[in-house]
């Protein structure tokens, strides 16, 4: 057995709620096991995918090793889903106070954000949550857990904390980390990322925010909300460039609502620090401009987690963006080394590692010959950004609906049309759903609604199970919820049907009938 000294693992601050955080998920006094003599599945990383991997084929009654280098849980527990959601949830008790007057509620003057107490209550939710990931539930799983580098020493070896694991199969689940972005003074003046921002314990008086993505653009509100005055710098010409345009507009109009400054088209070019401030320097309209915070968070981009692995010694081709490359079947070069998750995902979500994951399981373990194994590609992966109103999305994309504008018919309804919207006061949304022409096969969709997340999982489960959008029609929906806007679109494609010729028929019938 090898004892490691993790007592360099720490959570800023190291409160009670992040030291249970971390005896949770790389508890300080954990001593590896003493290894197999050889195991059916090495998973190197424990982060969703690698958790849901090694879970999966524990469950089926494989000898399974799980290594980890620091937090178990991953970015999802510790940097990622669970604390930005957290704080989200209380930026929208801030909002839903400011709004009160609207629903004929008076709020006495004088309230206020306690910045501190929000963030303690985000680190005692993952406190909470961090059990689930926890090193002593996956030891009680069967799985034999080891904290510490891994790299790989052989064939069908990885060495970590000076010990030599065997294994039939191996899978890669290390993740991702935030981008460096290569802008001149920026590692000089400091800066925060989803692995930083979550520590803080002050609200910063003036923040800057460099991204326009999801992650960008819901801290961009949560902070502004909590009292920091924001100012969102996007390097392209609209926020959200990979969500559906008239989506990412009505976001771009309720930021300026909620007075976020978002400055479009400027390439941030260098950073200086001046005392506690920080000036940014930024191109737009071939003018160079300047803004000074306190604090600035970069949000652009992922780069994966590939290094330290020892790949090249195992035939696994990476790339430095794309990160482990890997087939349709999220196997490497390496027929024995599989990979999942950030590392080798363009979908870098949480759900959408947690799906591929239970793919690779079995076809690693359970597809002899390569008969049964299951392609990525056939999964269909909504996604979420968490702003308010939220944007939820599955299917082809909006660049791929344009492409294709001559196949495909599109059913919009706005949420001003849905009554509970309205008495809601959320009637700035949408649902716009895909056909492919003639028919009612689904392509993909969009909704835009204060919980658009929740409310996109129908038609994700229509396309899943290859169900029409007369299907959807065909599903009682209890009024008055906000999701009738689904049933509404797919009324108007019944309505569709009904066309001259088929009017006229059931008119002579209804004749005949009298």
């Amino acid at each position: 057995m090898t004892n490691i000294d993790t007592r360099s693992v720490t959570v800023q601050p190291m409160d009670q709620y992040n030291q249970t955080l971390v005896a949770n998920l790389h508890p300080s006094n954990w001593v590896n096991p003493k290894p197999a003599s050889r195991y059916n599945l090495v998973v190197i990383g424990a982060g969703t995918a690698g958790l849901v991997t090694a879970a999966g084929a524990a469950l089926v009654g494989a000898k399974v090793a799980l290594i980890e280098k620091h937090l178990m849980g991953g970015d999802c527990t510790n940097t990622g889903c669970v604390p930005s959601k957290t704080l989200i949830r209380s930026a929208r008790a801030v909002a839903d106070v400011h709004q009160a007057h609207r629903f004929g509620v008076s709020v006495p003057d004088g309230t206020h954000v306690d910045f501190a107490a929000v963030m303690e209550r985000l680190r005692q939710v993952r406190a909470t949550i961090s059990k689930n990931d926890s090193v002593q539930r996956f030891c009680e799983m069967g799985v034999d857990v080891f904290l510490g580098q891994a790299h790989f020493s052989g064939s069908d070896t990885v060495e970590v904390a000076g010990q030599s694991l065997r294994f039939k199969k191996a899978v890669i689940a290390t993740g991702s980390r935030a981008a460096q972005l290569p802008i001149e003074g920026l590692a000089e003046s400091g800066y925060l990322t989803n692995e930083t921002v979550f520590s803080l314990t002050e609200c910063p008086k003036r923040l800057s925010i460099i991204g326009g993505g999801y992650i960008g653009c819901e801290l961009a509100q949560t902070f502004r909300r909590l009292g920091a005055e924001v100012i969102l710098l996007q390097k392209g010409s609209r926020l959200l460039a990979s969500a559906d345009a008239d989506a990412a507009q009505i976001i771009q109009r309720q930021f300026e609502q909620e007075d976020i400054q978002v400055v479009l088209d400027a390439k941030t070019t260098r950073i200086e620090r001046h005392g506690a401030e920080k000036r940014i320097y930024y191109q737009r309209n071939g003018h160079e401009e300047t803004i000074v915070v306190d604090e600035l968070l970069v949000a652009a981009g992922r780069s994966p987690n590939i290094d330290g692995l020892n790949l090249e010694a195992v035939g696994v081709n990476t790339d430095s963006k794309k990160g482990v490359l890997v087939n349709e079947f999220l196997q490497t070069s390496n027929p024995r080394i599989y990979a999942v998750g950030d590392v080798c995902m363009s979908q870098k979500f949480t759900h959408a590692a947690d799906a591929a994951a239970r793919r690779v399981v079995r076809n690693a373990l359970f597809s002899p010959l390569g008969i049964g194994r299951q392609k990525l590609s056939q999964l269909v992966i909504p996604w979420c950004a968490y702003t308010d109103p939220e944007i939820a999305h599955v299917g082809l994309s909006d660049r791929a609906i344009q492409q294709q504008a001559d196949q495909v018919e599109t059913l919009f309804v706005s949420l001003d049309d849905v009554d509970r919207a309205i008495a809601d006061g959320e009637i700035h949304g949408f649902a716009k759903i895909h056909l492919k022409k003639g028919s009612d096969k689904i392509l993909g969709a969009t909704v835009v609604a204060r919980h658009a997340g929740e409310m996109i999982n129908e038609i994700t489960l229509a396309m899943t199970r290859n169900l029409g959008l007369g299907a959807v029609a065909n599903t009682i929906h209890p009024y008055p919820t906000q999701a009738e806007v689904i049933r509404k679109a797919a009324d108007e494609y019944s309505f569709s049907q009904f066309t001259p010729f088929i009017k006229k028929l059931f008119s002579t019938w209804l004749q005949w009938q009298r």
